[in-house]
């Protein structure tokens, strides 16, 4: 874009006029074409970091992610601010597909978002051929390694794809958990080349983290003295099980709660409409399993809690993290009850 620099498409498309840290050295790293490995914590900004290089390239950016509903958030989002972005994933009909496909032929995007198992398709691989592709983010970058928390296989075909393009675009990693033996499997699986390596840290000081030991039969009125006062602020409750779940939301809407669920045995319609209702401020309270959070972009989330204790501290990081993405104060509150020690086992 023209006359145009990061500032400028930081304010006009995204409604900042801060970054936050590490973000401007990224961007800057990317648009002076330098590879990139991004550690930054959920909430932290990661997304921005190449989005808006995508706007400053003269090319398209294609984002390379392993989240349907990240990809939809996204492009929604990008969309309502005038950004020309799609995405390619199992969810198209054959017909949106051969869409999608010929408007990124004839360079119609800035921003296309694409699963990884795309990545050998041959008619994507033509188009491909013939597109000018600026930047390629690699997004949950840690599905590369084998000591990934998700490992998929078709990340491994990645650098394979990349080499096979006409001309070598620069390459971002972008993830939010990385050990050092994580971000060298990354570095290595990706052949990424020189690349500036930041991580942001993990603290977000506009969260609270609160432990509360609770009696299972107490539960409940727990929830409801947390949530009581809250009016339409936005929140989830992590429960461990579906049946849970479907508790805790009956509960909540008894008690004049509304309280939308998610968990992998609804269908697939009632899993979007309850996500839409919930990002689209409809229904103020998520009920779920850790099915659900993996890329929502909802920036207003007020609190999280867990009903139940998560199976590790990296998921709880994961999922506590999703509070507090517009940087207001929010609460993270964990109920403890011996009990959840054995049903995690």
């Amino acid at each position: 874009m023209e006359n145009q620099d990061k500032y400028s498409v930081l304010r006009e498309y995204f409604g900042y006029r801060e970054f936050r840290g590490g973000q401007a050295e990224i961007i800057d790293a990317l648009t002076a074409g330098r590879d990139v490995l991004c550690v930054m914590p959920t909430g932290g900004g990661k997304s921005l970091c190449y989005q808006i290089p995508a706007l400053l390239f003269s090319g398209v950016t294609l984002v390379i992610s392993p989240l349907i509903s990240l990809m939809q958030d996204q492009v929604r989002s990008l969309t309502r601010a005038g950004i020309r972005a799609a995405y390619i994933n199992s969810s198209l009909t054959p017909r949106q597909y051969a869409q999608v496909l010929d408007l990124a032929a004839a360079g119609e995007y800035k921003i296309l978002y694409v699963a990884p198992e795309r990545l050998s398709v041959p008619d994507f691989l033509a188009v491909c051929a013939e597109m000018n592709i600026s930047l390629i983010a690699v997004d949950e970058a840690h599905c590369v390694s084998q000591w990934g928390q998700d490992f998929r296989p078709h990340y491994l075909r990645i650098s394979e794809f990349v080499g096979g393009l006409p001309r070598r675009p620069v390459v971002g990693a972008f993830t939010a958990t990385a050990t050092e033996a994580v971000r060298q499997d990354v570095t290595r699986a990706l052949q990424l080349r020189d690349p500036l390596e930041v991580t942001t840290g993990f603290d977000r000081p506009n969260l609270y983290f609160g432990v509360r030991k609770v009696r299972p039969r107490h539960k409940n009125e727990e929830l409801l003295s947390i949530l009581a006062g809250r009016g339409e602020q936005s929140g989830i409750v992590y429960c461990a099980t579906r049946k849970a779940v479907e508790e805790v939301a009956d509960f909540l809407t008894e008690q004049g709660i509304p309280a939308a669920r998610y968990h992998a045995g609804l269908s697939d319609e009632e899993r979007r409409r309850s996500q839409e209702d919930f990002v689209c401020d409809r229904i103020p309270v998520m009920v779920a399993t850790n099915a659900f959070g993996m890329g929502i972009d909802k920036s207003n989330v007020s609190y999280v809690i867990h009903y139940h204790m998560p199976k590790d501290l990296e998921s709880y990081y994961q999922e506590a993290g999703r509070a507090g993405r517009d940087g207001e104060a929010a609460d993270c509150i964990l109920f403890y009850t011996p009990g959840d020690v054995r049903l995690a086992q």
